[in-house]
C-alpha cells in the first residue's frame, strides 16, 4: 500500500475543479512508474466521513497523478496524505 500527498486541485488559469486533485506518490519520480497506479482506489480520511476516489491519469513527467473524487474536497485536503 502506497501513500500519496495531495499537491493541488486540478485547475486552469481561471478555474479550479474541487472534485479532481493532483497528487504526488511517495517514491515515484517518472511518468511510467505513475502509470502503474491508474485505476487504483484512493481514500482521503476525515474524522466523520472519508472521501473516496480513483486515480484516473498521470500528470506531467515527474510522477504526479490526477485523482477524481466522488464529491468535492475541502480546502483542508491540500497537503494531506491519502491511502492508495
Amino acid at each position: 500500500m502506497a501513500n500519496a500527498k495531495i499537491v493541488s486541485y486540478r485547475r486552469g488559469r481561471k478555474t479550479q475543479n474541487p472534485r479532481q486533485a493532483i497528487a504526488k506518490i511517495a517514491d515515484v519520480n517518472t511518468k511510467e512508474e505513475a502509470a502503474k497506479f491508474i485505476g487504483k482506489r484512493v481514500e482521503l480520511s476525515f474524522p466523520k466521513n472519508p472521501i473516496k476516489g480513483v486515480v484516473t491519469k498521470t500528470h506531467g513527467d515527474k510522477g504526479r497523478v490526477i485523482i477524481r473524487f466522488r464529491r468535492g474536497m475541502p480546502g483542508q485536503a491540500i497537503t494531506k496524505e491519502v491511502k492508495l
